[in-house]
């Protein structure tokens, strides 16, 4: 009687042929194939955290009165959202630490995507047949960015509310059809009483939607092409060396989970982030000395602080300074990342399917020019917090701005070249180490043979 249930249902819907093949699937072992569910673990946490913080945020900008436990601001006139994201913090039991789990989250969701994207760069994952995979990736990314984006503009204070006007100038700046897009995007000039609403949708609704839809796609694509394997011993373009999916695998896949919830939690509970009580309520014409956005935004800021002041005329339309860093930049460096599986495989015309991964230091060139443009995206990280930098450090803004737009050019380049001698160092010794360990094995075949 113990199985009739499970007997019931196969013997109506014939499921067990089918569990068996998923039970039995093969998950490679190496450890970097698993920041793929640390991206995918991280959103389920949001999500978690994020429902129970619709529960008491008000998407409005309707001007109130603040009266709450934060005295320092008592009295204080400020949007009704604000007024919610300090009721969260400070009133709703436990909601400061879960407003500040869903924030390092958010950071750990980017962050590993961005690690899992280099991982299957820097070691030709991307190829024949995963490009649509890659797509795939690229495109979470750009919906985790522009979902961070929103989140972080919705809580109507003085630090949201500088990244929202720097996001409505940006896209300002497209000529011809940027005015449609703030319209579009924003509701009008901000600050405007849509944009937040809008925000807000986008944020817990739209943009979360399509993120699980590619999460799902992504996965099924995994299973549908396999995965891939590092070479090794017995792996082919035809044979994965790996743990099953029941039940090695999916231990140690819930045993992650539970580690990075606990780390979010702690993280959460000990380490502060975002404090809004310490912006105030959002004024148009304020200001937050060392304001800067979320580390995964950086890159834009530190872009359009190195960018120099030129205005430009393109067939009698005004093409703003912003545009370039701001806007061109952003799109040009995703428009690259689209389209790098199909431009190497131009460059290599390696055209056949691959399932074994390339060590980083066997396609030098790939790697010397990821290694630079992450170099690239470190310096311009640095000149996103240039004053914040150079007033820890007591240096001249202008001298260390100045600074950073030498070293924008000079550290990609010098760590493009260090990288590529490296791998053919690298790949030179490993040929040689592999020569001498054949002529080894020929040695003593030679010497076993009967004389």
């Amino acid at each position: 009687m113990s199985g009739f249930p499970a007997r019931f249902v196969d013997s109506r819907l014939r499921l067990a042929r089918i569990t068996r093949r998923a039970l039995n699937h093969i998950f490679p072992d190496h450890w970097s194939f698993m920041l793929g569910e640390v991206a995918l673990y991280s959103f389920v946490i949001l999500v978690e955290t994020g429902i129970f913080l619709a529960m008491f945020y008000k998407d409005s900008t309707v001007q109130v009165i603040y009266r709450g436990s934060y005295h320092a601001l008592d009295g204080v006139k400020m949007s009704a959202a604000y007024r919610s994201m300090l009721h969260i913090s400070f009133d709703v039991p436990a909601g400061l630490l879960i407003r500040q789990m869903h924030h390092w989250a958010c950071d750990i969701f980017i962050g590993a995507i961005i690690a899992h994207q280099a991982r299957i760069f820097f070691t030709g994952a991307y190829r024949k047949p995963r490009e649509l995979n890659w797509i795939v990736g690229v495109t979470l990314l750009l919906l985790a960015l522009a979902n961070g984006y929103f989140g972080y503009s919705v809580g109507g204070d003085l630090l949201s509310g500088a990244g929202m006007r720097i996001g409505y100038a940006i896209m300002l700046s497209v000529p011809v059809i940027g005015p449609w897009l703030t319209f579009i995007t924003f509701g009008g000039t901000v600050p405007v009483t849509a944009t937040i609403p809008r925000f807000y949708a986008l944020h817990i609704f739209v943009v979360p939607a399509l993120i699980s839809l590619l999460i799902g796609a992504h996965l099924w694509m995994i299973w549908w092409q396999l995965h891939t394997n590092y070479p090794g011993p017995k792996r082919t373009d035809k044979l994965i060396v790996g743990s099953r999916l029941w039940p090695s695998y999916t231990l140690k896949s819930l045993g992650l989970f539970f580690l990075l919830f606990a780390v979010v939690a702690m993280l959460g509970g000990l380490v502060q982030i975002d404090p809004v009580w310490v912006y105030g309520p959002y004024n148009p014409v304020a200001i937050l000395p060392g304001a800067q956005p979320d580390w995964y935004l950086g890159w834009v800021e530190g872009a359009m602080r190195l960018f120099p002041g030129v205005n430009f005329r393109i067939g009698g339309y005004l093409v703003p300074e912003l545009f370039w860093p701001g806007f061109f930049f952003p799109v040009m460096t995703f428009a690259v990342l689209y389209c790098w599986p199909f431009i190497e495989k131009l460059i290599s015309l390696d055209f056949r399917p691959r399932n074994v991964l390339r060590w980083p230091y066997q396609q030098p060139f790939t790697t010397a020019l990821g290694c630079a443009v992450a170099a690239m995206m470190v310096v311009l990280e640095f000149a996103g917090g240039d004053d914040v930098v150079a007033l820890a450090s007591h240096a001249r803004l202008a001298a260390f701005r100045e600074l950073l737009r030498v070293l924008v050019f000079v550290v990609p380049v010098l760590t493009g070249i260090v990288a590529y001698l490296v791998c053919v160092w690298w790949r030179r010794r490993r040929a040689s180490d592999d020569a001498a360990l054949r002529a080894g094995n020929e040695a003593v075949e030679e010497l076993t043979l009967p004389q």
